[in-house]
């Protein structure tokens, strides 16, 4: 099976990304920074094309990279990543595993402090518990996500509107249009960390782009699922601002559509 890693990178020297990354296929680079060019090279025998746009967002990054996929997996990165030697081969070897699966999740190696999940078992993962991996875990049938025309949104994310989640919705949305998406415990990677580009704390803003997001995640089970999260993350995320406050700013975010109070 032909692979390609679609890479969002900012501001990026993407004729050394390659190499930095260990990127084991092809891949398609999506540089935002402030030119707009094209560079194509070879990495160790693969090609390696480089898109550099004068725009910001990181959904918009892997729209431009998942709309020039043409290979039969792709496997979706970030410029901070670094993987394991055979990362490209074990990725492959889940796909003919399981020749059900449209997606797999994988377990990437991450800070503590910025660790959101974590895979240790095999199993399917569905519209309730979707929401909390991260968009570097995602491998994919490059076909089957052309033929649902997912992608991803821009207000959500790096960039955007609103902090994140950019790839809760993505995957939420693959769920809903049929595709099966399973989770495997094989670690592929490492995450380097850097400074976050949208986190500044639980403070406000947080909470209430927190609600938005589960508006469009969950729909009418958003306060519940509001109500679960910080329950559950209550003695972390609760520790300046009173729980009630919290959840109040979830539940404005929540009854916000289209930029606009219900």
């Amino acid at each position: 099976m032909k692979m390609q890693f679609l890479v969002s990178a900012v501001k990026e020297d993407v004729e050394t990304l390659a190499e930095r990354m260990n990127l084991q296929a092809d891949a398609i680079i999506v540089n935002q920074c402030d030119e707009n060019a094209y560079r194509e090279y070879m990495y160790q025998g693969h090609t390696m094309k480089c898109y550099s746009f004068a725009e910001r967002g990181v959904g918009l990054s892997r729209n431009n990279c998942l709309m020039r996929a043409d290979g039969d997996l792709c496997v979706f990165a970030d410029e901070d990543i670094v993987y394991r030697p055979g990362a490209a081969r074990a990725i492959a070897l889940e796909f003919e595993k399981n020749p059900k699966a449209d997606m797999i999740l994988f377990d990437m190696e991450v800070p503590q402090d910025r660790a959101t999940y974590h895979i240790d078992t095999y199993g399917r993962v569905r519209w309730y518990n979707c929401g909390r991996y991260p968009t570097y875990s995602f491998a994919a049938r490059t076909e089957k996500l052309h033929e649902a025309n997912v992608t991803f949104s821009l207000l959500f994310g790096g960039g955007a509107r609103y902090s994140n989640g950019e790839d809760s919705l993505f995957l939420a949305e693959c769920i809903r249009k049929g595709l099966k998406v399973y989770k495997a415990p094989v670690t592929i990677g490492k995450e380097n960390g850097r400074p976050s580009t949208w986190f500044h704390g639980y403070n406000e803003k947080f909470f209430y782009d927190r609600g938005v997001l589960y508006h469009f995640l969950y729909g009418r089970a958003a306060l519940l699922m509001a109500l679960r999260f910080l329950y559950k993350h209550k003695g972390v995320m609760c520790k300046e601002m009173p729980f009630s406050r919290a959840f109040s700013l979830m539940c404005r975010g929540i009854r916000r559509k289209n930029g606009r109070q219900e």
